[in-house]
């Protein structure tokens, strides 16, 4: 017996006008007279007096406080509350075993409010409403709730007025699973090649015929499987098929980076990556300020005396290309436990973000089969999702997102890119210990703190190691809950860690308990598992399933016998369930138990290094683009404001005002800059707040530098990420480097070619700076293959992409420079290179193609990058903002001078004057001078009385002065000649700036 209480808005309702509005963008403009929305919470629960539901009215009265705001909304446990008349009802809920936060959240609300436990097969569900009155045929309902709900996760019932009067309750989704749980052995010893290339590509088989899902695991990665079981004489089980798969992934083990290539047999990880940063180390001796690379959930450097700054960035973008909203919040509620999962637990400060996405204007369907049944949702929709997930994701834990960017491109289509990060906050000791040390030890308890386990993210590891098709799991896609995930986390870095209660931890990422457990017990040695103690959020889950289930809010700890009842004691009173499933030990296996079934028994060295090496062969073969035939434009006004409103230069400012970056109140450099609220490429927090200290965050990405050298797209990256930084106030021998590589079709050899230069330019570059990276990730297969609107093969690849995060610190917030013109008078300087004719990839060449022919002009030069002599200019640069000299600075980067000097204006609403006379280089086109995007410049504004303190620091360096503020909003620009070529205001820039997403 249940009970469904419906809440209904008694003001104007602004989601039904949005949402009316939305729809009528999207093809029903004319169609809907009304629309009109109504949350339903059903409570399958039995709460009461003697076991009744509810039946005292005081008890129904306090039940409708927890589900709704009596000042604007009104409830009803009879009604659904509808419309007098309508034509359609849209109901919207979640699929049987998909997380929902909303529900959880009421549900804890009636477990504190009655003072009661609800467990077993009581649940709470919600549903969503939509009364749509208008003239809309039954498949035009049907097609406004395609348009409303995701139905990978989300199930649509559309019901007419007649149909819901009869009807009007919404469906429960109860999870049903049938069959008994058992656990299956996988023939391997007589099994050939053909066969386990398909269990490798489509997963162990169920006794229907059906497939259980990828194991991405190729033929060489089988047959090393079925030798090893052959030498122990017995078929493996399909537990232990499933941990070698989550295990040997390459979502987990990066064997792309990590195996030999061509003559790098030890693999570009090892010989770019990682030894870039051994090198810097060497070199830098006493002054070297990493603390923890490459060996923890994420990288950290020295903060200050007490403190260490960590910094993990993650990417989800397969995912998030099935369900946008899921894979978001899971991708940040994800990386937030990498911060949480360094050394003995970081408080996670700051969230990061940046979106790769496709045209969003671009509405030609695709499909994941040639049925054309699975379409692909929208590069609109996509992008919709993704900021609304990372948005909950962040805000509701309490996590500041101040940092981010958005890019576009057309082969982002099948696949979006979504970057994710945290920065953590921890001391460098914790009860006695160091804080970024931790080990299981022999005897710990093998402890799962946080959500329970479910069906979610069953085979999330190997699903993100291969390229999207109709293949893609379903089940795969999970849903955060940031608020089961915020009480854990506060519970562990804010009393557990501190009393000394655990000796190790990591977070249930990637493979689930399969892959936490089993890192953890090569700190010990081995562990000793039993399934059937793990809490399930509802029964039925085969033991396979328990192992690898990437359900989201989970950490799992080494907990010393004797402290165990201290622990679950804490736990229990900050409403966090822990569970004791296991014990690690020095036994050298990785042993687990279904009710005292031995279900897998794996030697730990063939475990985590049995994966044979597989010997890679990259080719490079340099590509001649068309030579654009670009006219030299008398006018550049108007193309000014076309640049100003591209999607890769436009205001993002609809995202940014969503992410909450005041919450734990150190925002120092905030993501809006100036009165004109333009967004800065660098913000800067406070995380200690009796400090002067703060963290700098930026980053650098050029993904159309790839498709003429990828080499050059890294420099490209790390010298704009680096100079990102040092535009506000940090110092580059203070800033770390991260790298996250985003490839396609990765076991292609020209794709091989392609990253081998890009993981060379990051050494080479890195090197140069001296700027180690301290973390990273890689995601190697970011295709799709698919189908067109006529059900024709396509495959979909982004571009080769390289993001570059930097993360600096300063020592005085007090000092740190924000992009926006200050005062009129202020003298405008351009610092830096002088131009030279490198505008391959340029926003402008690809701007002027679209609007000429259609499609971007690529160009041959890409830009080149001067370390030694950037570095002397960087130098004196930072001495300048030291000397408090500097009124503001942009960084010179995608759209060119240009744009750097419109924001500047745009950023102070104040107008300014400039000349390009005076500025060196080969140029002597004026188009081509204001939009090269000729790296290792900055555009500074200085008062006039610091011009020579600002000259003679600056010295021998690059610095020319081309202009001034204006007291009015006047922009103008002067051309080499000496003629007026850009002539517009402020105000108008600000429109076309703002223009792009004014209706996001």
């Amino acid at each position: 017996m249940g009970l469904a209480i419906s809440v209904k808005s008694k003001i104007p309702d602004a989601r039904a006008v949005v949402r009316k509005k939305k729809l009528e963008k999207e093809g029903f403009s004319g169609k809907i007279d009304s629309l009109e929305i109504v949350e339903v919470y059903s409570l399958d629960v039995d709460v009461g007096v003697n076991g009744q539901l509810f039946q005292e009215p005081s008890q129904l009265e306090m039940l409708h406080t927890v589900i709704m705001n009596p000042v604007t909304q009104k409830s009803d446990e009879v009604s659904m509350q509808p419309p007098e008349r309508f034509d359609w009802a849209i109901e919207i809920g979640y699929l049987p075993s998909v997380t929902d936060n909303v529900a959880a959240t009421v549900k804890e609300g009636l477990e504190d409010l009655f003072k009661v436990g609800i467990g077993g097969e009581q649940r709470v569900y919600t549903a969503q409403i939509s009364f749509v009155s208008g003239s809309l045929s039954r498949e035009d309902a049907v097609r406004v709730g395609e348009s409303l709900a995701n139905p990978l996760i989300q199930n649509i019932t559309v019901k007419s007025y007649e149909e819901f009067v009869k009807n009007p309750l919404p469906e429960i989704p109860r999870v049903r699973l049938h069959g008994s749980r058992k656990v299956d052995l996988v023939d391997l010893l007589n099994t050939g090649d053909e066969e386990l290339t398909v269990i490798g590509k489509e997963g162990i088989a169920n006794s229907d015929g059906s497939r259980r899902g990828p194991l991405a695991l190729d033929l060489t990665y089988m047959k090393a499987i079925q030798a090893h079981f052959r030498d122990k004489g017995r078929n493996p089980t399909d537990v232990e098929v499933e941990a070698l798969a989550q295990t040997w992934s390459e979502h987990c083990k990066h064997t792309i980076f990590a195996d030999p290539l061509d003559e790098i047999v030890e693999g570009l990880y090892e010989k770019f990556i990682k030894g870039a940063t051994k090198r810097i180390r060497a070199q830098r001796r006493d002054d070297d300020f990493c603390v923890s690379v490459f060996t923890d959930n994420s990288g950290a450097i020295m903060f200050d005396e007490r403190h260490l700054v960590t910094h993990k960035v993650e990417t989800h973008n397969s995912p998030s290309a099935l369900d946008p909203f899921g894979g978001a919040i899971t991708g940040i509620v994800g990386v937030n436990r990498d911060a949480l999962g360094f050394g003995l637990g970081a408080k996670p400060i700051i969230n990061t973000y940046g979106f790769c996405f496709g045209n969003p204007d671009d509405l030609e369907p695709i499909y994941k089969d040639a049925e054309r049944k699975k379409r692909m949702l929208p590069p609109r929709r996509m992008l919709e999702g993704v900021v609304d997930g990372v948005k909950v994701g962040g805000n509701c834990s309490g996590i500041p997102t101040p940092q981010g960017f958005v890019y576009f491109d057309e082969r982002y289509k099948g696949k979006p890119l979504v970057f994710v990060g945290t920065v953590g906050l921890i001391p460098r000791e914790s009860a006695g210990r160091p804080s970024q040390m931790k080990a299981a030890q022999p005897g710990d308890y093998v402890v799962m703190v946080g959500g329970r386990v479910g069906q979610d993210g069953i085979h999330g590891a190997t699903f993100s190691s291969e390229a999207l098709s109709h293949g893609s799991p379903a089940s795969a896609v999970q849903i955060g809950d940031p608020i089961t995930q915020k009480k854990m986390s506060d519970a562990l870095v804010k009393e557990a860690r501190a009393l000394g209660l655990y000796s190790s931890i990591t977070d249930n990422g990637a493979g689930g308990l399969s892959c936490s457990v089993a890192e953890m017990a090569k700190e010990s040695g081995g562990c000793l598992v039993e399934l059937d103690k793990v809490p399930l959020k509802y029964p039925g889950l085969q033991p396979w399933q328990i192992w690898i289930s990437e359900s989201q809010e989970r950490m799992t700890l080494a907990v010393p016998q004797e402290k165990w009842k201290e622990f679950h004691d804490l736990m229990k009173r900050r409403g966090v369930e822990s569970a004791i499933i296991g014990e690690f030990t020095d036994s050298e296996r990785c042993v687990v138990q279904y009710k005292e079934e031995t279900v897998m028994d794996v030697d730990m060295n063939f475990l985590h290094e049995g994966l044979p090496q597989r010997s890679m062969k990259a080719k490079y073969t340099e590509i001649i683009h068309e030579k654009p035939l670009i006219p030299q434009l008398e006018d550049l006004t108007s193309s000014l404001h076309a640049m100003l409103s591209r999607p890769n230069i436009a205001s993002f400012a609809f995202i940014s005002e969503q992410y909450d970056h005041e919450v734990q109140g150190g925002s120092v450099l905030k993501p809006l800059q100036g009165r004109g609220r333009v967004n800065g490429d660098a913000t800067v927090t406070r995380p200690v707040l009796d400090s002067k200290k703060g963290v700098v965050l930026s980053q650098g990405i050029f993904p159309s530098y790839s498709d003429i050298y990828t080499q050059d797209m890294a420099g490209a990256a790390i010298d704009t990420a680096i100079r990102n930084a040092l535009a506000v106030g940090a110092r580059l021998e203070r800033i770390a480097l991260l790298d996250n590589f985003c490839w396609c079709s990765s076991n292609e050899p020209e794709r091989l070619g392609q990253l081998k230069e890009a993981a060379r330019g990051c050494y080479e570059y890195a090197v140069a700076y001296g700027t180690p990276f301290i973390s990273g990730k890689d995601s190697m297969f970011n295709d799709f293959n698919g189908f067109d609107n006529e059900g024709k093969p396509i495959k979909i690849s982004i571009p080769p992409t390289l993001l570059i995060s930097s993360l600096g610190i300063v020592d005085d917030i007090e000092k740190v420079v924000s992009l926006d013109a200050k005062s009129p008078g202020d003298l405008v300087y351009l610092i830096g290179n002088p131009l030279y004719e490198w505008m391959g990839g340029s926003e402008y060449f690809a701007m002027v193609g679209e609007a000429t022919r259609g499609k971007r002009y690529i160009g041959n030069k890409t830009a080149q990058i001067s370390v030694e002599k950037n570095k002397e200019v960087y130098t004196a640069f930072s001495e300048c903002i030291e000397e408090s000299i500097v009124a503001s600075a942009q960084s010179v980067h995608r759209g060119g001078m240009i744009v750097a000097l419109a924001k500047t204006a745009m950023g102070g609403k104040l107008g300014m004057e400039v000349s390009l006379r005076d500025v060196p280089g080969e140029y002597q086109r004026d188009d081509y001078s204001l939009y090269s995007e000729t790296p290792g410049r900055l555009v500074v504004t200085v008062h006039p009385r610091h011009r020579q303190r600002f000259g003679r620091i600056m010295g021998a360096n690059f610095y020319v002065p081309i202009g001034q503020i204006l007291p009015h909003t006047n922009f103008r620009v002067f051309g080499r000649g000496g003629e007026k070529v850009v002539d517009t205001d402020v105000e108008e820039m600000l429109k076309s700036y703002r223009l792009r997403f004014e209706d996001y």
